[in-house]
């Protein structure tokens, strides 16, 4: 392993403690010429950037597009953190890359979602980073298993003794049409629950993939309490040799920051009085659904009985679509989202369907007509 003497990482290490929310990560997906990563680092220094990030190693999901520079790379993102004093950040995939960061003096790295499905690779990484005090990002791997992105975490923090953050940047998810990649923002929230001590920053550009959607989702993240953002910026996005849909011009950038609302992420020390009768009403009303659901199933076993005595199948379709269009003209009337209940609906069948199922299988004997 080389040693990273001459990264000034401790004093990266104090700034990512003492900045006030949310942190800011900002610059092109990938470095592409010099000029351009000086550019965007000088304009993002006036915009209330903390960290430059920008991709050198850029392998895409088919081969013969840009991948980016390479290791030259390195020095430029080195050179625009001299103009600009912004610390520099970029994407590791292996200790190759490790190593050469080390070597450059980049401040801070990340684990991008393709190298985070793979414990394999996230090990060789965090061996590579091994007594360092560099501050490593851990993005979400590709798709939604929540135990891969706590591993990668855990590897990490094993090994290492700078900060370890994570990153939400969503989910590849098929035949996904108004995101490039799927929120899923309950995977980020059970992150937070199994690791409370691990701060998450959102990454907007990789979840929406289009401009128009990205302040939706930056808002979205901040209410829910996250600790940073992280977004694409370019000079002249539409010229950009990846990602163009989902980068900003430094100045839209700014103008997307400024346009956010951040409310405090952390209880008052004293809960009001009415926060806290609010909060037994919720409570209330939670343990009224779990009683309901739990009359529910009851009934589900009961029709499981009756289909076992009558030969019939679990499943059937005509009710399930019955069920689906009466409740949602229920949720509509209550102001609930379609998505919502058709996502609860679906799970309370498979419970109904999970317990029927039980109920025909606890039978010893088949009925006659069976």
């Amino acid at each position: 392993m080389v040693s990273n003497n001459s990264i000034n990482a401790q004093s990266i290490v104090e700034g990512l403690a003492q900045v006030q929310r949310p942190l800011l990560i900002s610059g092109p997906c990938s470095a592409e010429s010099e000029e351009q990563v000086v550019q965007t680092a000088n304009d993002l220094s006036k915009r209330g950037v903390h960290i430059l990030r920008a991709g050198v190693w850029k392998p895409r999901t088919r081969p013969n597009g840009f991948e980016g520079m390479g290791t030259i790379a390195l020095r430029w993102l080195v050179n625009a953190r001299e103009s600009s004093g912004l610390p520099i950040a970029t994407e590791v995939a292996n200790a190759q890359h490790v190593e050469a960061c080390l070597n450059a003096g980049v401040d801070v790295m990340w684990i991008g979602a393709r190298t985070t499905v793979s414990p394999f690779a996230v090990q060789e990484i965090a061996d590579a980073l091994k007594g360092t005090n560099v501050p490593v990002f851990v993005k979400n791997p590709m798709h939604a298993d929540l135990s891969l992105w706590l591993g990668a975490l855990e590897r990490v923090r094993n090994t290492t003794d700078g900060p370890v953050w994570a990153i939400h940047r969503g989910f590849s998810q098929y035949g996904q049409k108004e995101y490039r990649n799927a929120p899923m923002w309950e995977i980020a929230i059970g992150l937070k629950m199994a690791l409370p001590d691990v701060p998450i920053i959102c990454d907007p550009s990789h979840i929406a993939g289009n401009r128009a959607l990205l302040q939706a989702v930056a808002q979205k993240a901040m209410d829910l309490g996250m600790e940073g953002l992280m977004l694409e910026t370019h000079p002249n996005p539409q010229d950009a040799l990846s990602d163009s849909n989902q980068q900003l011009t430094p100045a839209a950038f700014g103008e997307l920051i400024d346009s956010l609302t951040i409310r405090s992420s952390s209880e008052p020390k004293i809960s009001s009085a009415d926060l806290s009768a609010l909060r037994l009403q919720m409570d209330s009303i939670d343990e009224q659904v779990i009683e309901l659901l739990h009359a529910r199933m009851g009934l589900a076993r009961q029709i499981g009985l009756h289909k076992w005595e009558n030969g019939m199948t679990i499943l059937q379709m005509e009710r399930w679509k019955e069920v689906f269009d009466t409740r949602e003209k229920w949720a509509e009337r209550g102001g609930l989202s379609p998505e919502f209940i058709f996502n609860f609906l679906e799970q309370v069948h498979k419970e109904s369907i999970r317990v029927q199922n039980e109920e025909m299988n606890s039978k010893k004997i088949k009925p006659a007509n069976s």
